[in-house]
């Protein structure tokens, strides 16, 4: 547990039905539905995993106590949220295995000073900032800001192109690339792509069946050359609004996602 400095203003909380203890920041962006969402389309175990953005570090922890073999970089820009996530992982006896890197993850000279390698991950999640400051008015609090607003980078054709670019940079040939975001991203995401990444499998999330999607989940791999795939999609919610039996198993932390279904 934290000390008391740490521990102002922050909540100690549980997901994954109590598998995962969590201390975050009681205001701005807490751990939701996306982040266990990511974890579980995060695929096959790697050994070597990084969670862009990590914030307190929810997705990659989830992943590491998932697999034991692995070992895993939790990358994040914000100082304070980074220090959280270092005490998440001693808090769920993953401190041996789980590094948190304070770094500006898009920038390759920070990822180099912070010790972040390119091309050696087996695995990049990260749930990125779903907005572009070309077309939102930002929250005037900067953490909030930049959880939901991504930052503008010179050279890319939008925030987002500059954080798939960097996310795929670390990957090792062959390693894995699994993304949460909006729908509507969908031209900006595969335009980023490019030729990047095969193999590209997306899942749409429903708040309930029939529904438009809310949430979309992208994976695929640096240098395949399979074709795009669309699986099922995935209705969180019953009618009544209660989960789905499959949205529950996977909230509860029993069940994953299946991209070959």
């Amino acid at each position: 547990m934290g000390d008391a400095a740490s521990e102002a203003g922050t909540s100690l909380d549980a997901i994954l039905g109590g598998r995962l203890r969590l201390r975050q920041p009681l205001d701005g962006h807490r751990v939701g539905a996306d982040a266990v969402l990511l974890a579980a389309a995060a695929g096959a175990p790697a050994r070597r995993l990084v969670d862009v953005g990590a914030g307190v570090g929810a997705v990659g922890l989830a992943l590491l106590q998932r697999w034991p073999e692995a070992l895993g970089d939790l990358v994040e820009i914000d100082p304070a949220l980074a220090a959280l996530s270092r005490e998440n992982a001693a808090l769920n006896g993953l401190e041996k295995r789980a590094r948190a890197i304070v770094a500006d993850a898009l920038r390759a000279p920070d990822r180099r000073a912070a010790g972040l390698a390119d091309g050696k991950a087996d695995l990049v999640v990260t749930n990125p900032p779903f907005f572009d400051p070309r077309q939102v008015r930002a929250s005037p609090d900067a953490r909030r800001a930049r959880a939901h607003v991504a930052p503008a980078r010179d050279g890319a054709a939008s925030p987002l192109e500059a954080w798939i670019v960097a996310c795929l940079a670390l990957l090792a040939p062959g390693g894995r690339f699994v993304m949460i975001h909006r729908p509507d991203a969908l031209g900006a995401i595969l335009a980023a792509l490019g030729r990047r990444l095969g193999g590209v499998a997306l899942l749409a999330v429903q708040p309930r069946a029939g529904a438009n999607a809310h949430r979309l989940l992208i994976s695929g791999v640096k240098g395949s050359r399979a074709p795009l795939s669309i699986v099922p999609p995935l209705a969180l919610h019953e009618a009544s609004g209660a989960f789905t039996a499959r949205a529950e198993a996977i909230h509860r932390g029993e069940a994953t996602i299946d991209w070959q279904e």
